[in-house]
C-alpha cells in the first residue's frame, strides 16, 4: 500500500503500519459517524420535545374546558387530534378524579431496543395538568390532566432514516482521507518520530538531562534533526528548572507580608474543595475574618506597627487550624478567610470562636478603637451542607454578609446568620 519501492514482507513494520493505518481509519470513521449521529439525535430529541410541548400547550385550554364540563365528546376530539400524529402511541385525557374522558392507544408495537431506549427513553412520557380559569377573583384550578406516550419504534425508524445517508457519506470521506494522510505521515514523519518518542518515554522525569538522545539517519540537518537537538537543549534546561519550580510555586501561593496563603491560593483551594464537597457529599465551611478598626490602628500606631500586627494575627490564626486540612489566607488588607473542608456549621462556629479568643489572647493595645481597648476581630461564618443547593460564590457572599453584620452589631463577635437591620 505504501510506495516504498520494496514490497512489504509479511510481519514487517511496513505491513504492521498498513494494518494500523486501516484500524485508525476505521476509528476515525467511527468517531465521525458517532459525532454525526449524536448531533442528529440531539436535534431530533429537541424538535420532538418542542413539538409535543407546543401541541400540549395549544390544546390545554380546550382540554381543561372538556374536563371541567365532563364533556367526553370534546375530550375525544382533542385526544384524537393528538393521537392522529404517528409519533404518539397513547394519549389520555382525565378529569381531576382520574377518570378517563378520552383515551386512544395503538396496537402493541415491537419491544424496545437498547438504541431506542438510549435515544428517546427519557422523552417518551409527557404529562401536563389542565388548569381552568374560574374567574378574576379566584385562582386557576387544576381540573384534570393530559398524558401521552410517544411511539418509541416510530421515533427510532425516523432517526435511522434521517442519518443513514449523511453518516454514510461522512464515514466514507473520513476513511479515505485517513488512509491517504496516515500513509504519508508514516513514511516521512511517523517512523522517525516514534524513535524520538521512545527515547523520551525512557527518560527519567527526575533526570531529564540524561535522556537517551536518538540518532536519526538522514534527518541530521532537517527539521527532525533540529527537533532532537532542541529537545536535548530543552531537557537540559528543564533539569535546571526543576530545582526552581517548587520554590517558585511556593512563593506564588504565599502572601509576602504575613506568610499565609494569598488570594490566588485561596481561590484555587476553595474551588477545588468546593467541587470535592459536591462530589463526596461532605460539608464545607468558610469563615471571613476582619480586624476591627484597623484603619485607626494604622493611623495612630503607624504602618510599620500595623504590618507587625498583621503578621502576629496571621500567625496566631494559623495556629488554630489544621494546616494539613484547612486553609487560612489573607483575603486583602486586614481581612482573612479560613476554609474548613469537611466541617459543618457547628464545627465552623467552634473554630471561629477559637480564632477570636486567640486574637484576644495577644492583648495588643488599641487605645484608639471606638469599641474595645485591645485589638479584636469580627467574623462571619457560612456553611454548605450535603444536599443543600448553593453556589460557591453564594457561600462566599453569605460569609461576607455575616461578617458585615458582626461589625454592625458591635464587633468582636462571630455571626452565622443575617440579622434584620
Amino acid at each position: 500500500m505504501l510506495a516504498t519501492g520494496v514490497a512489504p514482507k509479511k510481519g514487517s513494520l511496513t505491513t504492521k503500519q498498513a494494518l494500523l493505518t486501516l484500524l485508525i481509519a476505521m476509528l476515525i470513521s467511527g468517531v465521525a459517524g458517532s459525532i454525526e449521529l449524536l448531533s442528529h439525535a440531539t436535534n431530533m430529541r429537541q424538535e420532538t420535545e418542542q413539538r409535543i410541548t407546543q401541541q400540549l400547550a395549544v390544546v390545554n385550554g380546550a382540554a381543561a374546558e372538556a374536563a371541567f364540563q365532563l364533556n367526553p365528546d370534546l375530550a375525544h376530539q382533542i385526544a384524537y387530534g393528538l393521537f392522529n400524529a404517528d409519533e404518539v402511541a397513547w394519549v389520555s385525557i382525565r378529569d381531576d378524579f382520574g377518570r378517563a374522558l378520552a383515551e386512544f392507544e395503538r396496537p402493541k408495537q415491537a419491544d424496545a431496543t437498547w438504541l431506542s431506549q438510549y435515544l428517546f427513553g427519557d422523552i417518551l412520557h409527557h404529562q401536563t395538568d389542565l388548569a381552568y380559569y374560574m374567574g378574576s377573583d379566584m385562582p386557576e384550578a387544576v381540573v384534570g390532566e393530559i398524558e401521552l406516550m410517544l411511539a418509541e419504534g416510530y421515533l427510532t425508524q425516523q432517526f435511522l432514516a434521517r442519518i443513514y445517508t449523511v453518516v454514510g457519506v461522512s464515514i466514507l470521506e473520513a476513511f479515505i482521507l485517513s488512509i491517504v494522510v496516515i500513509a504519508f505521515f508514516h513514511l516521512f514523519i511517523t517512523r522517525p518520530l516514534l524513535k524520538v518518542h521512545a527515547a523520551i518515554a525512557q527518560t527519567d522525569p527526575n533526570r531529564p538531562g540524561q535522556w537517551p538522545k536518538p540518532m536519526l539517519r538522514g534527518h541530521q540537518h532537517d527539521e527532525l534533526g533540529h527537533l532532537v537537538d532542541s529537545l536535548d537543549h530543552l531537557l537540559n534546561a528543564f533539569q535546571q528548572g526543576l530545582e526552581q519550580r517548587d520554590q517558585l510555586h511556593h512563593l506564588s501561593n504565599m502572601d509576602g507580608l504575613t506568610g499565609v496563603a494569598n488570594r490566588r491560593h485561596f481561590d484555587e483551594f476553595y474551588q477545588q474543595h468546593w467541587h470535592l464537597a459536591q462530589q463526596t457529599q461532605q460539608p464545607l465551611s468558610v469563615i471571613f475574618i476582619d480586624i476591627d478598626n484597623f484603619k485607626e490602628f494604622n493611623d495612630h500606631y503607624g504602618h510599620a506597627m500595623g504590618d507587625d500586627t498583621l503578621r502576629a494575627v496571621a500567625k496566631t490564626l494559623n495556629q488554630c487550624i489544621d494546616p494539613a486540612r484547612d486553609l487560612l489566607a489573607r483575603y486583602g488588607g486586614e481581612e482573612f478567610v479560613c476554609v474548613l473542608p469537611g466541617q459543618d456549621h457547628d464545627d465552623a462556629v467552634g473554630v471561629a470562636n477559637c480564632l477570636r479568643e486567640a486574637v484576644l489572647s495577644l492583648a495588643i493595645p488599641h487605645a484608639f478603637s471606638s469599641t474595645h481597648s485591645e485589638l479584636t476581630v469580627s467574623m462571619g461564618v457560612a456553611s454548605m451542607s450535603p444536599g443543600f443547593s448553593i453556589s460557591a460564590e453564594a457561600l462566599i457572599e453569605r460569609a461576607d454578609q455575616h461578617l458585615y453584620h458582626a461589625k454592625r452589631l458591635g464587633r468582636n463577635r462571630v455571626e452565622t446568620r443575617k440579622r434584620p437591620a
